[in-house]
């Protein structure tokens, strides 16, 4: 709720917070500082390091393999144990580093509050450290100062207030002291008070403070922070898939057990038996193959200026189907600029003058100009258009300046010339023409009716007028502003990127829609959402913060579904539509740069910060940072997130078919009178090396042709969609079966059971390469994919065939392994059954693929 301080005078103010224009006495500043504390902004509590650390093992998965190293210790396999426990020890500490890292964001605002302001106390101006401050403080403030805390403005000279990082409007905010009636006004609509954290680009003034600390502005936001983090849908996604697989993992033990039991084995054979298909279920290598996926896919990104900040986050963008944007510096240059200049005849050069001559503009070392920047975009102009600064200012030395101020919207200077002195006065349309000569009567209209065509095209408009004097008045005040002739005026707005209009079309192409989200006012707004194609009809509109106020959440929810842009809104409404839009079942991406982003980017699906015009909070809260400020950015990033789930769905297609396989080929063997085809040490080689490192080379794989012209997946899609079940259990199937008959030939030829393992082995560890092969795309055919398309995969699958008949026909590893060297005929035998394995796995994704239309 708004503060009522901007309803009253400057008197009324001083006598409520019991101050005056001499401040307070030291004696009261210690009684408030007891009551109201320091001005400083509180972050929520924080987590230890050692809480963080430990609550990285609170994870199903981790669970999973903690029991899968305890399985593997128990059946003597050590080195498979200690592999497992390095993926968990390694999952932990990048948890860890990560949120350590994100709970550095309401840290970094507190580091954005002034360090050093000037307070007036007994009627003596001194300097203290801006944490000091209390309410009733009178804080004296000039140019480039960064605003200590919130303050109802008491006095102002010419007075501009950029408030961009706090509202998102582009431009400096012209500042008065009057008071504003209006009981619920947003922080860009209270022009008499001044808020923690903005910069004051033109002009002084003198403020008494009204709150400090989490009181402020700027305070509500660090208190918008403190909720907790978003699950990204992978995250989500792993977590029910573990779950599953922890009930079928189980399931499958006990049946075994039982079913050994039954047919009267051993107890601890079947058991051993039992631990070691457990093993062969738990896709150990689930957790690394997602977190290279992820890692190699940021490594590519930032290649394209996306920098990603917490690794699940790379695959979020592949799911989004809304990007709340905000619009300057995002959609926009964030740079003023001139677009339409008009003037009469013959006074294309005086105007031009007027441009670089009539403002506050100073300029730096180097020669650039610092200000105001609707005047430093008038400059930049006249600089453009061929005025010379040094002959500008020789020919028209000048003499005098009125200040702008906010009550008649006008700034003049004067300037001397052959004797004469000239006086140039800019200002807003209407109070421009209130000054104009009785001769310019008729064409008065003519040019405000252009100012209202322009400004409803989203420009701001400045008119300029002039007049000749005969001699220097002896005082230069606002009275001289009269009786002027029209010079001409000038459109500006801060116009969009150029190549964001593209970007905005391909995310429209993949089915995501994107929304403008500004503190800016709607008729810019909408003027720049036309130009970006956001909008395309003349019945759309802006919603603007006024009217969301007045909508309960189930209105703005319903509203929300076909807005397309959000003006003069707050942080607390950008939160709002974003928490909306999720309530509707959307995937949320928010992008943003200023500190009145930060809650939205943190609410966010994924929050994406500018990098080059970001503040240092946004950056902190959000997962993924724009090296480049480009909107256009995102889309590559888009079609990168798509492309790492579809790696991740493939890796899962291909691990968890193979372990079926096995699962299979243990179980049913038996059934048929078959001697166990598969040790423990067997399947845990499959499933470490065979299953491993291809798994690891598929998270490489290139995006498919398709990836941005599919719509978002579903909300609610599981991490088996697209058929991905038929394809797991068909496929471990035609492995079983495949296995099978080879047992069974190597029977009938009378091999030895130890020749029959390594045959069995051999072939699984083959179809499984070949279907490493397969899984590569999971609708188009093996031979219509350029073999060299992933070199890793193939370098990959070569190295694992070279391990696979090193194990078989080394003698120094076959005791190890329980291996045999196979004969010509057998090695021929297995090769075969392999191939006519893998042809049938083949024939099977594309009778799948056939069936699903794709």
């Amino acid at each position: 709720m708004a503060s009522h301080w901007h309803q009253q005078t400057a008197k009324q103010a001083l006598e409520d917070l019991g101050s005056s224009p001499d401040g307070l006495r030291q004696e009261d500043v210690s009684a408030r500082r007891e009551h109201h504390g320091f001005n400083k902004l509180e972050g929520g509590r924080q987590k230890s390091k050692i809480v963080i650390f430990v609550s990285q093992f609170m994870d199903v998965m981790i669970g999973i393999l903690a029991v899968a190293a305890a399985i593997s210790f128990f059946v003597g396999e050590h080195t498979d144990a200690y592999v497992i426990l390095g993926i968990i020890l390694g999952n932990a500490i990048i948890g860890y580093i990560q949120e350590s890292r994100a709970e550095a964001s309401i840290q970094k605002l507190q580091q954005m509050a002034a360090q050093q302001t000037t307070v007036v106390r007994g009627g003596a101006p001194t300097e203290i450290e801006a944490s000091q401050l209390v309410p009733g403080d009178v804080v004296l403030l000039d140019a480039g100062d960064i605003v200590p805390a919130d303050g109802r403005l008491l006095e102002i000279s010419a007075l501009k207030v950029d408030e961009a990082m706090l509202t998102g409007e582009s431009h400096a905010v012209e500042k008065h002291t009057a008071p504003i009636t209006g009981a619920e006004l947003l922080p860009g609509d209270r022009l008499n008070m001044v808020f923690k954290g903005t910069v004051v680009s033109n002009g002084s003034a003198k403020m008494v403070v009204t709150e400090i600390g989490m009181a402020t502005e700027m305070g509500k936001i660090a208190s918008l922070l403190e909720g907790g983090a978003q699950q990204t849908p992978l995250q989500r996604r792993l977590r029910k898939f573990s779950k599953q697989l922890v009930v079928v993992v189980l399931f499958i033990c006990a049946a075994i057990f039982a079913h050994g039991l039954y047919r009267g084995e051993e107890v601890l054979t079947i058991f051993l038996t039992a631990l070691s298909l457990a093993v062969a279920a738990l896709p150990e290598a689930l957790p690394a193959v997602i977190t290279i996926a992820l890692a190699n896919g940021a490594a590519r990104m930032v290649k394209q200026q996306a920098l990603i900040r917490r690794l699940p986050a790379v695959e979020t963008l592949g799911s989004v189907t809304y990007i709340c944007s905000d619009k300057t510096g995002t959609l926009t240059k964030n740079k003023m600029t001139v677009e339409r200049v008009w003037c009469p005849e013959e006074k294309e050069s005086l105007l031009l003058n007027a441009f670089f001559l009539n403002n506050e503009i100073r300029f730096d070392e180097s020669g650039k100009p610092l200000g105001d920047a609707t005047e430093i975009a008038l400059v930049a102009y006249a600089l453009e258009k061929g005025i010379d600064k040094q002959q500008a200012e020789t020919d028209y030395p000048i003499v005098g300046k009125v200040p702008f101020d906010s009550e008649r919207m006008r700034m003049s200077s004067l300037h001397q010339l052959d004797g004469k002195y000239l006086l140039l006065v800019k200002g807003a349309p209407g109070q421009i023409a209130d000054t104009l000569a009785a001769g310019f009567t008729e064409k008065k209209e003519e040019w405000l009716d252009t100012n209202r065509e322009w400004a409803r095209e989203g420009l701001r408009v400045l008119f300029f007028g002039y007049k000749w004097l005969d001699k220097q008045p002896e005082q230069l005040t606002p009275s001289l502003e009269t009786d002027l002739d029209f010079l001409g005026m000038a459109g500006m707005i801060d116009p969009p990127r150029e190549e964001v209009v593209e970007a905005i079309q391909l995310c429209t192409t993949a089915g995501i829609k994107p929304v403008m989200i500004t503190g800016d006012q709607p008729l810019t707004a909408v003027a720049i959402a036309e130009r970006l194609k956001l909008i395309t009809s003349d019945h759309e509109k802006a919603l603007t913060g006024a009217e969301l106020n007045k909508m309960s959440d189930d209105e703005l929810k319903d509203t929300a579904k076909h807005t397309a842009v959000y003006a003069r809104v707050s942080p607390e409404q950008k939160l709002k539509i974003v928490k909306a839009l999720q309530q509707n079942g959307e995937f949320v991406a928010m992008t943003g740069d200023g500190v009145n982003d930060a809650p939205s980017l943190k609410q966010a699906d994924i929050g994406v910060a500018m990098g080059i015009t970001g503040t240092d909070v946004s950056k902190e809260t959000a997962d993924m940072i724009l090296l480049d400020d480009n909107f256009a950015t995102i889309v590559k990033a888009i079609k990168e997130g798509r492309r790492i789930y579809d790696n991740i769905r493939r890796f899962i297609l291909y691990v968890l078919s193979c372990n079926l396989g096995e699962i299979l080929v243990i179980f049913f063997a038996p059934i048929l009178g078959l001697a166990i085809p598969l040790l423990p040490i067997h399947i845990l080689w499959i499933n470490l090396v065979t299953d491993g490192l291809p798994g690891l080379a598929l998270a490489s794989e290139p995006a498919e042709n398709d990836a941005m012209r599919r719509p978002p997946r579903r909300p609610d899609e599981n991490l088996f969609a697209g058929r991905l079940i038929p394809r797991i259990v068909l496929t471990g199937c035609l492995m079983a079966i495949g296995a099978f008959v080879l047992q069974f030939a190597a029977t009938n030829k009378g091999y030895e059971t130890v020749l029959q393992q390594t045959m069995v082995f051999s072939m699984l560890s083959f179809v499984q390469l070949g279907n490493a092969l397969i899984v590569r795309s999971l609708n188009t055919s093996l031979f219509r994919l350029p073999l060299f398309r992933n070199p890793f995969l193939i370098m990959t699958i070569l190295f694992s065939v070279g391990l696979q008949l090193l194990l078989v026909y080394a003698p120094v590893l076959q005791p190890i392994f329980k291996t045999a060297a196979l004969p010509a005929e057998a090695l021929w035998l297995t090769a075969a059954v392999s191939v006519s394995c893998v042809a049938c796995i083949e024939g099977v994704k594309l009778l799948v693929a056939k069936i699903s239309g794709r």
